[in-house]
């Protein structure tokens, strides 16, 4: 099969995803958000579990992808955390709503679940080793809460509610990175 058309289709996934819903997902969306013809999606991606699959191994693969240096301190966690962050309220945002109607879907369809939590659980080791990487006193719990706040604050991020961005810091993302490190780790 064409990998290039199956990336197209599964970006164009991700964007009805975004803006529609898990409920939108559907072969006509991809193929109209895609321009292709009508049925294309549909050789590629047989069943609507298919297409669910293909939209969750192209956010993998997308979220693969992006730059993540291994900070040799403080600051530079401090810097990768926030551009990371900022990717989510910049380009990465369609990416991350679609994620999220992900998540929700795999309450009601359970094989979705175990790829996700694997997703997750990479993620979670990704920024344990950040942290370690930056010299920091680690703990598996101080590690698991600096990367639970950062998966908190994604919903907020994309819902973009002024008032709850504030109340949460994340109306100033440096800010929000560096009271968290504080918070967790103590001063610098």
């Amino acid at each position: 099969m064409n990998q290039e058309r199956r990336a197209r289709l599964g970006d164009a996934a991700i964007d009805v995803l975004a803006e529609s819903g898990s409920r939108g997902l559907t072969h006509r969306a991809v193929d109209a958000a895609a321009e292709v013809p009508q049925g294309t999606t549909k050789n590629y991606f047989p069943t609507r579990d298919a297409l669910l699959r293909a939209s969750m191994e192209r956010i993998i693969e997308l979220h693969a992808a992006i730059p993540r240096p291994a900070p040799v301190d403080r600051a530079g966690l401090a810097a990768l955390l926030r551009t990371l962050l900022e990717h989510v309220v910049g380009p990465g945002r369609v990416r991350v709503l679609a994620l999220l109607e992900l998540q929700r879907e795999a309450s009601r369809t359970p094989w979705l679940g175990a790829p996700l939590d694997a997703f997750a659980a990479a993620d979670f080791a990704f920024f344990e080793h950040a942290q370690r990487s930056a010299g920091l006193p680690v703990t598996p719990q101080r590690a698991a809460t600096v990367t639970l706040a950062l998966h908190a604050a994604l919903p907020h991020l994309v819902a973009e509610g002024p008032l709850t961005q504030a109340a949460a810091g994340l109306d100033d993302i440096a800010g929000f990175v560096n009271g968290l490190l504080e918070t967790v780790y103590g001063a610098a």
